[in-house]
């Protein structure tokens, strides 16, 4: 990034963050309401059993079926969080053949269900990730992705690429759900997303892309990356993170 003055710096952060806004790609939700951006949570497994029994322990809720994703080896299951909004339980799918790359999110290495990142709502994802990649933010490639519900229903969708990692998975991946229905409509019941917040030992470089990205995520220093999720079930009020 280029030292501008102090004048000159927050007019040319502002005047990003605009460009990013007036492309029509910038993440969905009104400015300042973090809830209102968020698409889901990604709770990845080692194993979808005990990520299921993990999340009904301490929820009281028993997630959903999602489905597979097919050539991925990956399979999910999922809790909404409200009308349009879910937590993902994401792990290795038994019924599939290993891929012949790694699983996304590095499940392969994980030992322990954990929160992993989140994903915000996004449109015209091409273009926003060319104007993010142009103003120092890479967030990957542009991928179509789909995956058959259990009634037989196919759902298909944009995100950016899920192998990218930047922040440390602060900064979201963007999805884009087109005409399909939004998974929170059949997934399981019962649990609400109060809170979404996340500390990082570089904050400013980290609230500098979030600001590029029309995020409102709030963020502070930390010892180490993480990310807070404050959920509410039928057993009290839970706190997730990474």
């Amino acid at each position: 990034m280029k030292n501008y003055p102090m004048k000159n710096y927050l007019m040319a952060s502002l005047a990003v963050l605009a460009g990013l806004m007036a492309s029509g790609g910038a993440a969905v939700g009104k400015s300042g309401d973090v809830l209102a951006q968020v698409d889901h949570l990604v709770y990845a497994t080692p194993d979808m059993t005990v990520g299921i029994d993990t999340l009904e322990r301490l929820l009281g809720i028993r997630a959903t079926a999602g489905g597979q994703h097919p050539g991925l080896g990956t399979r999910n299951a999922l809790i909404a969080l409200g009308p349009s909004a879910y937590i993902e339980i994401i792990g290795p799918d038994p019924d599939q053949p290993k891929p012949a790359e790694p699983r996304r999110f590095g499940l392969d290495d994980l030992k322990a269900p954990t929160l992993l990142t989140w994903v915000a709502k996004g449109s015209q994802l091409e273009r926003f990730a060319a104007d993010a990649r142009a103003h120092g933010v890479d967030l990957g490639e542009v991928l179509p992705g789909s995956r058959k519900r259990p009634d037989g229903v196919v759902l298909s969708w944009r995100y950016t690429d899920p192998k990218v990692v930047v922040a440390n998975r602060i900064v979201p991946y963007f999805i884009d759900w087109g005409t399909s229905p939004h998974p929170a409509l059949t997934a399981a019941k019962g649990a609400t997303l109060l809170g979404l917040r996340a500390e990082h030992p570089d904050v400013q470089r980290v609230q500098n892309m979030l600001d590029r990205l029309g995020l409102a995520l709030p963020l502070q220093r930390g010892p180490a990356p993480a990310l807070i999720a404050t959920l509410s079930g039928p057993k009290g009020r839970v706190e997730l993170r990474n």
